[in-house]
């Protein structure tokens, strides 16, 4: 069956949700936002709950809610009013110490009984490298390199505890990047593979790559779980859908829009008129981009295949990263789900609901119930691990070769 996450992002994923009507632009800044949102995560049955994190202050708060509350911190308060639904938080490799985030992470999975899922990120962006004294971003394939090497210490720690032992044997590694360098760590570390895709051919072709990739070390292909990226608006008619999607793009504040898109292209667009295309010469091969490669090649595809003008471009992304939007009723939504699970481009989605908490209402109460009864989505947890919910064993941890060698620091 199907494997859903729900990504609690603020106050929903798309750039203007925080002044959608009726919602609390601040409730981001409350325990009780992620907790009710998790108790109706747990009631519709889902594998986990995701944070995203990033460990910087997000110089766009002037125009977005934003800047989440730490992610261990929140998890631990939902474990404790939750019983069995998973727990997947971000925490970077890039601006870490090995030894104490396995000591954190693994406490936190064993008072969980068993439920937690480590995001393993490398952090890019300037912004994060000068909250920690650095002058600059990482190099790419360093940070990669440092990830790799890093992850394989912290599972050899969570595999070589004799006590406050997981009911789950250990955290589920789970792993987002869609670079060259992020898809071999994804095949070399991921159990969980949280992917961005517009394109249900690329997708297929994704997962194809990563499980094959997953086989050459030496791994169990069919023990890997690949979850795009899905951010939904749904409507009890696909005309009150559209006006839904049209109306939080009249929220998006354009400043937001510009300034992220503008930090996914390395770029200024300053100066650059809504009504044109961006200048082709601006862009970069996505290999040779900075920051996040994953939205880099996912906007230049975009740009290159459908060739938008700007405001348009600005539109279609709604300040939301580059993560695919489907827009309709609850059976249109359940149909294009089905579609991607179908044809192999996808095992599951981590659900990214346009505004919170009413985005995720309208998907736990109008969208799981057509995917059950097309026999896609459970109807009760047949265990209590994250490991249970998304059918994962134990792989075999590394040997130790990293084990008491100094990390290559991320500068």
């Amino acid at each position: 069956m199907l494997h859903i996450n729900v990504n609690i992002l603020n106050a929903g994923v798309f750039g203007g949700s925080w002044r959608f009507p009726g919602t609390d632009g601040t409730a981001s800044y409350t325990i009780e936002h992620y907790t009710s949102i998790a108790r109706k995560a747990e009631e519709a049955k889902l594998d986990a709950v995701f944070l995203a994190d990033g460990p910087s202050l997000d110089p766009n708060i002037r125009h977005r809610t934003a800047n989440n509350l730490e992610p261990t911190t929140v998890l631990a308060r939902i474990a404790a009013q939750t019983e069995r639904i998973g727990l997947i938080g971000t925490l970077s490799s890039s601006y870490n110490d090995p030894v104490e985030l396995a000591r954190r992470l693994g406490d936190l999975d064993h008072i969980s009984g068993g439920r937690f899922g480590w995001n393993v990120v490398t952090t890019a962006g300037p912004v994060a490298a000068r909250n920690f004294g650095r002058t600059g971003e990482p190099e790419h394939a360093l940070r990669y390199r440092r990830a790799a090497e890093f992850t394989e210490q912290v599972v050899t720690g969570w595999a070589g505890r004799t006590e406050l032992v997981s009911p789950q044997g250990r955290p589920v590694v789970v792993q987002a990047g869609g670079s060259s360098d992020g898809r071999r760590l994804a095949s070399r570390i991921g159990e969980v593979i949280f992917s961005a895709d517009q394109d249900l051919d690329h997708a297929r072709a994704f997962r194809t790559e990563i499980r094959a990739g997953a086989a050459e070390f030496g791994r169990r292909p069919d023990e890997i779980v690949v979850l795009p990226g899905l951010s939904t608006v749904v409507g009890g008619t696909e005309a009150e859908a559209k006006a839904r999607r049209e109306l939080l793009d009249e929220i998006l504040p354009d400043a937001y829009a510009r300034g992220r898109l503008a930090a996914q292209l390395g770029i200024s667009l300053d100066g650059l008129p809504d009504d044109e295309p961006i200048p082709a010469e601006l862009l970069v091969d996505p290999d040779e981009a900075g920051g996040s490669q994953t939205f880099y090649r996912v906007v230049k595809a975009i740009i290159d295949t459908e060739r938008p003008t700007l405001g348009q471009l600005l539109k279609k992304l709604s300040g939301g990263g580059g993560h695919r939007i489907v827009v309709g009723t609850p059976e249109q939504i359940a149909d294009d789900m089905e579609r991607w699970y179908r044809e192999g481009a996808a095992d599951g989605f981590n659900v990214m609901p346009d505004v919170l908490p009413s985005g995720f209402a309208d998907f736990a109460e109008q969208v799981l119930p057509e995917l059950r009864r097309r026999g896609l989505f459970r109807t009760e947890y047949d265990g209590t691990t994250l490991r249970d919910h998304l059918g994962l064993g134990l792989p075999t941890a590394p040997a130790g070769a990293y084990q008491g060698r100094p990390l290559e620091a991320a500068r």
